[in-house]
């Protein structure tokens, strides 16, 4: 995520609402690993799509994800996105 000394500008509040939706959507994990909550890159992909309060069209889905990951918001495993704990962030 940005931090006080990060030089990039904060993500846009469109993108924010984005990393909320999916973090409102993000479950634990069934099989023991780490307990970090996850949710599938199609199911995100398809999660804001279909929000009509977003009324996002894939492209702009796909640039939210690209920005949430570089940014380090998620981080991807084996097409999962994993949602970083604050004290990873």
């Amino acid at each position: 995520m940005a931090g006080i000394t990060d030089p990039r500008p904060p993500l846009p509040e469109w993108i924010l609402e984005c990393y909320d939706r999916l973090c409102s959507q993000a479950c634990q994990p069934d099989h023991g690993g780490d307990g970090v909550p996850l949710i599938d890159y199609d199911d995100a992909t398809d999660i804001l799509t279909a929000d009509t309060e977003l009324a996002l069209e894939q492209r702009d889905v796909e640039y939210a994800l690209t920005r949430l990951l570089e940014r380090g918001y998620f981080y991807e495993v084996e097409n999962e996105l994993r949602v970083k704990s604050p004290e990873e962030q």
